[in-house]
């Protein structure tokens, strides 16, 4: 009972680092200090810590390589490349340039995953409000954390959470798009209403059209670098791969030939990547592994098992709120290991989707955080739960009453 209460209270601790981030500490800093905790209070054996950091490789390779590419693509001007596009696009409406940078939002997160929107979109989109003459940028970055929760079960490979949660059963295809068409739809459409609705205010603004940019050689290979990406890894969701080694080779790749044809130091691009994402995430792993060890699993089995889609889905998005939604799509996967179709599907989409009430609730939105850093961008996890609380309820409730009209 001792070692119980032990381990949730690191746990809890942990948890609240990553999420107040006192003294401005990364996340990765509560999150690693957790975890080492855990096996040096002798809570959680050195193997198992270890084991359960391993079930992460996947993730960490598709992390690695797509931090790779977006850094890349940053020094070699890809990001102000496309953003002057998309800008010019605009002529001068900020209503019609959100709903652009929505759009596109919506295309990488289904075909490159919702990481890559908010690793290698939200440096792009920063760039286009900055080009614009935008007064606020918030409105289009914020973009990029809701359309990378919310779009990601449009397609198998938009969220490595859906990996987590179907592991090695997951529905082929057409199978995935009969269930999860309509609920995306509606998802991705009723995100875009209530957000352009709270932010319509920062969007009566003209813009300005700015002139265009050439992409140099090197941005050019890197943007046939994404396109391969891409490539690979609807062919590896096609058959039934896992989508970190891909990745990974797709971003070493693509690095290593444009430096080499370049002649260039590879430090720059290394320095550029945030590599203490990799040490957040094994944490949250170890962590789980320390909840599994106190029999967690079984005991959510037996709690969850006459729940039906609703109940289910606001569980699970509160989980993923409290614990990051990696862990808890594992959780789900391992409880709901034999339930039906339509509750695998929910756990799904409130695992995917109940992330965007706050700034720990996915992987992905702690990307974006750190991405608006880097660009000057500030958001507090309190500014950001008031949004969320706007956002992300009624966007469940209705993705999970159309994946009841789809089954």
């Amino acid at each position: 009972m001792v070692s119980s209460i032990a381990t949730l209270a690191i746990i809890l601790a942990a948890l609240t680092g990553i999420l107040f981030r006192p003294f401005g500490l990364r996340e990765a800093i509560p999150a690693v200090a957790g975890a080492l905790a855990l096996v040096a209070s002798g809570l959680l054996p050195l193997q198992a810590a270890l084991r359960a950091a391993g079930q992460g490789w996947d993730v960490y390779l598709f992390l690695a390589g797509m931090m790779l590419l977006a850094e890349l693509a940053a020094l070699e001007g890809v990001f102000d490349w496309a953003a002057c596009h998309v800008a010019r696009a605009a002529r001068g409406s900020a209503l019609r340039l959100f709903s652009y940078v929505y759009v596109l939002a919506v295309l990488i997160t289904a075909f490159l995953s919702n990481d890559a929107t908010a690793v290698v979109f939200t440096p792009a989109v920063a760039v286009v409000a900055r080009q614009a003459g935008a007064e606020q940028k918030l409105p289009y970055v914020l973009i990029c954390a809701f359309v990378a929760n919310a779009a990601s079960f449009l397609l198998p490979i938009a969220n490595p959470a859906n990996l987590v949660v179907y592991g090695a059963a997951m529905p082929d295809l057409p199978q995935w798009l009969r269930l999860f068409s309509l609920p995306s739809a509606v998802s991705i459409l009723a995100s875009f209403l209530l957000l352009w609705a709270t932010q319509a205010k920062a969007l009566r603004q003209a813009l300005t059209v700015p002139e265009t940019i050439a992409l140099q050689t090197g941005g050019r290979l890197t943007l046939a670098g994404l396109g391969c990406m891409a490539a690979l890894l609807l062919a590896a969701s096609a058959v039934g791969w896992r989508l970190g080694p891909p990745t990974f080779c797709a971003g070493v790749g693509t690095t290593a030939l444009v430096l080499l044809r370049a002649r260039q130091s590879p430090w720059p691009v290394l320095r550029g990547v945030s590599w203490s994402v990799l040490f957040l995430v094994a944490g949250l792993f170890i962590m789980l592994g320390a909840l599994d060890r106190l029999g967690l699993a079984a005991a959510v089995a037996r709690e969850v098992a006459g729940f039906g889609p609703y109940q289910l889905g606001t569980v699970l998005a509160i989980l993923c709120n409290l614990v990051n939604n990696l862990p808890a799509g594992l959780l789900a996967g391992h409880v709901l290991a034999s339930a039906a179709p339509q509750a695998k599907a929910a756990a799904l989409i409130a695992v995917d989707l109940g992330p965007n009430l706050s700034v720990t609730g996915s992987l992905a939105t702690i990307l974006w955080l750190t991405s608006l850093r880097s660009h000057g961008e500030t958001m507090t996890a309190w500014r950001f739960l008031r949004l969320g609380a706007v956002m992300m309820p009624p966007v469940l409730a209705l993705a999970l009453y159309a994946l009841r009209l789809a089954v």
